[in-house]
């Protein structure tokens, strides 16, 4: 009997009056009342004690968590986690400085002095900041542009021999990815400042996606010269990575062998080593550091062989011990890369607080995005004086952070003092380390952004659209440098959404009710069954009143397009725009929707805001209470809220 009374539909109730439009006005009181812009900006700058104490601890977020730092509970997980990251930071720092092309050392660096700052300004717990596979083949396309291999050739003894002066052109490239990368930190930190944050919504997951995997092309492209031994001219500019195959391809008989054959056994042992890790994860709660056993090894192989002088492998050579004190950036340089340091900025944010965001929402916190930008500003700026180059967040190295126990940002700060300890005392052991190493490291490394190619089938399910702008995307990066390729992707994905919104009818489902509607939109289209019954109402009816609703219908079209576009002054196509249907499409109207109505005179006499509802909540109770009949015209507007929410 109980099981039959809860199955039983419960009244709808409410326990306050319906509110339309009318009493939403009268209940808040409203006001022509205006607040002018001088009073806005006093009460902008105005600086008051518990204002300054917030912007001051919201600028710098670890005086509010560190000193509620839970001790007991945290110390130990972001201890392990700290040295787990740290040890990953030594090869990767390393691989990527290959990237970047300059010395490994200055891979290291990179993963010290912006670890740090980050740990300071920072407000995301759990990404790892440091090298990036991405923003490495960024900067490297900008050195390798800047200064090429030709303007660095010395004549030899012979009278048409030369030779290349490697120490001038690497300390010319450190010097040009510091300085882009001080340039990009300036962009960064300008933006969070303006409070700019918002400037990452227009890089979709399918955009931000396929631009990843493309410029993992470039990278494994780039890094085919050190795992074949061979030395390809540098191309520039659009089309470069298929020159750079074309002349890779060409060279292949000129292949150094025990180059070769280092590459073949490290990749074929990072890849059934990192196998081994992950069926062992289950029993060993921190992961194999197979990447820093891989260097170790390799390099006492190299130095017991004398793979150099024997056969001939490159390897990193000197790794200085230390510190380097900070260096001005090469102010003559800046405006050749403006563009480039723009990129480095949006992509490395655009990384990070994507990556930031899914770790927030998974451990129920906030990100601040626009303290991100500055702790991002603050890193590659401050970086670039200490010859860093561009950082951003890296997923495997999260991902590890997170599963060793990593809380907090004091894991980050960690295994900044890991990378510390090796730069002193540890470095210059791996001076013997091929290269060829550190590509295959790279290679194996990327294998998750090559995996993304799967979205192509998964989007061609749900989303053609999105699964266009990914295709679209992948080769304008592949056929561009990863910088014009951005730009270009971008102006692409917004063509598509001013395609979506302009020239295809939006998919809405909505709230159905037996009254009539006054839309901007063409509710019979969209709703196919009522349009069959619409059809044959206007068949019956007169022919006259045929042609004057037609009218009607098409004079509403075009004022609710310019009511919802700001169009406050066409008040002659305002005060005719209604259309009778047959059911009822219902949501809040936005403010700025009402009030270009109000300016634009719609409202009269026969038509008032009374037929205005604050929510599908009030104007279906108002139905409910018999009062369908009475209502001639209620407005609707989809531009911000999607009504499908409320289907």
């Amino acid at each position: 009997m109980k099981d039959k009374d809860l199955r039983k539909r419960v009244p709808y109730h409410i326990q306050r009056d319906v509110l339309d439009e009318l009493g939403v006005d009268q209940v808040a009181e409203k006001s022509d009342f205006k607040i002018s812009a001088k009073e806005k900006f006093r009460e902008a700058v105005r600086c008051t004690g518990p204002r300054f104490k917030s912007c001051f601890l919201s600028f710098v977020p670890l005086l509010t968590w560190l000193p509620r730092y839970p001790f007991r509970e945290n110390a130990i997980g972001d201890l392990i986690s700290g040295i787990s990251v740290g040890i990953m930071h030594l090869p990767q720092g390393m691989a990527y400085a290959l990237l970047a092309a300059v010395p490994p050392v200055f891979g290291l660096y990179s993963s010290f002095y912006p670890i740090l700052i980050y740990f300071i300004f920072g407000t995301s717990k759990h990404i790892s900041v440091g090298t990036y596979a991405v923003m490495s083949v960024m900067i490297g396309s900008v050195t390798e542009r800047l200064a090429p291999d030709s303007d660095f050739m010395i004549p030899g003894n012979d009278t048409n021999s030369t030779s290349l002066d490697i120490v001038s052109r690497d300390a010319e490239r450190v010097k040009i990815a510091a300085t882009v990368t001080f340039l990009s930190g300036i962009f960064q930190l300008l933006l969070g400042l303006v409070r700019f944050g918002f400037v990452v919504t227009y890089l979709s997951e399918p955009l931000v996606r396929a631009y990843t995997t493309a410029a993992a092309i470039h990278v494994i492209v780039s890094q085919l010269k050190y795992s074949f031994g061979i030395n390809p001219q540098r191309y520039s500019g659009p089309l470069s990575l298929i020159y750079t195959i074309i002349e890779d391809c060409a060279l292949l008989g000129q292949t150094n062998i025990g180059t070769l054959v280092v590459s073949i056994v490290t990749i074929i042992g990072l890849v059934a080593a990192k196998e081994l890790s992950a069926l062992a994860a289950r029993k060993i709660p921190i992961p194999i550091p197979v990447e820093l056993i891989t260097i170790i090894i390799a390099t006492v192989v190299s130095w017991q062989m004398d793979l150099k002088t024997e056969y001939g492998v490159e390897v990193v050579g000197k790794i200085p011990s230390g510190l380097q004190a900070p260096v001005a950036p090469a102010v003559s340089l800046l405006g050749s890369m403006v563009g480039d340091a723009f990129a480095l900025a949006v992509v490395g944010y655009g990384i990070a607080i994507s990556l930031g965001r899914i770790f927030a929402l998974k451990y129920a916190y906030k990100v601040d995005s626009n303290q991100e930008l500055i702790a991002l500003g603050l890193s590659n700026s401050i970086g670039g004086l200490f010859n860093c180059f561009a950082i951003s967040c890296s997923m495997s190295r999260s991902m590890v952070q997170v599963s060793t126990g990593g809380k907090s940002q004091v894991a980050g700060a960690i295994s900044a003092l890991v990378i510390l300890v090796i730069l002193l005392k540890i470095g210059e052991l791996f001076e013997e380390l091929p290269k060829a190493v550190l590509a295959a490291i790279i290679y194996v490394n990327l294998q998750g952004m090559m995996k993304q190619f799967g979205d192509i089938r998964s989007l061609w399910r749900t989303n053609k659209v999105d699964m266009v702008v990914w295709v679209m995307t992948l080769i304008l990066t592949v056929l561009f440098n990863p910088d014009m390729g951005l730009a270009a992707s971008i102006a692409f994905s917004i063509l598509t959404v001013v395609f979506r919104t302009q020239l295809l009818e939006p998919d809405i489902h909505a709230v159905k009710i037996n009254v009539c509607v006054q839309t901007g939109v063409d509710v019979a289209k969209l709703l196919s069954h009522k349009k069959k019954l619409e059809a044959k109402r206007l068949r019956k009816e007169k022919k006259a009143a045929k042609k004057a609703k037609k009218e009607a219908k098409k004079r509403a079209k075009e004022a609710v397009k310019a009511a919802e576009g700001g169009e406050k002054n066409n008040t002659q196509t305002m005060q005719s725009r209604r259309t009778c249907l047959s059911s009822l499409l219902v949501i809040s109207l936005s403010g700025g929707v009402v009030e270009s109505m109000e300016n634009g005179d719609f409202f009269n006499e026969k038509v008032t805001k009374s037929i205005l509802f604050s929510s599908v909540h009030d104007a279906v109770l108002y139905c409910q209470q018999g009062n369908s009949e009475e209502v001639q015209y209620i407005l609707m507007s989809y531009t911000h809220t999607r009504i499908s929410e409320v289907s």
